[in-house]
């Protein structure tokens, strides 16, 4: 799966793609969770999130360039993002155990859809509509202060809606 995603952006026609896939190589990102326990919460849940995202997202709108970036890099801010740690449970003879399991290690505290724009916008340019796209990804999780903003995003960058939609399928119908 790894090959297939490096290949997808790789045939990104952006300027910096060849900068921003090295820092992927060498982070975590192929390997990290998609999250500690709700959706993708396993070695490798984030890139199997982000190709589904970008499958759903294909699907719903066709392949293109900003396709590929927003399904495939909208949540690039959880690179780094986890560490494992341990913690005592019982395994099933009932005999208390350390068992490893993910938690949040924030060393960038900028917000989640927002950290992801800056992230990428450190190698390549977005579009305005990919910017939208990849910072109202989370839609109506974000807090109720902002859903106005967000319904006017999605207005304006119908896209931006379908990554949302899409970001939910993956999560809740595929699990990942």
């Amino acid at each position: 799966m790894k090959e297939e995603f490096i290949k997808l952006l790789k045939e990104v026609n952006r300027e910096g793609m060849d900068r921003l896939i090295e820092f992927l190589e060498n982070s975590d990102f192929f390997e990290a969770p998609a999250s500690t326990r709700f959706h993708g919460d396993w070695k490798g849940g984030l890139l199997e999130h982000s190709m589904k995202v970008y499958e759903i997202l294909k699907e719903k709108n066709g392949d293109s360039d900003s396709v590929r970036i927003v399904g495939l890099l909208h949540d690039i801010c959880k690179t780094n993002f986890y560490k494992v740690d341990y913690r005592n449970a019982k395994n099933e003879l009932g005999v208390w155990e350390k068992v490893p399991y993910y938690t949040v290690d924030d060393t960038i505290p900028y917000g989640h859809g927002e950290k992801s724009v800056m992230m990428i916008s450190e190698f390549i340019k977005l579009t305005p509509e990919e910017r939208y796209c990849i910072r109202w990804h989370m839609g109506f999780t974000e807090p109720k202060e902002l859903y106005t903003t967000i319904g006017l995003a999605y207005k304006k960058y119908p896209l931006a809606l379908l990554t949302h939609e899409a970001d939910l399928e993956a999560s809740y119908l595929f699990d990942v």
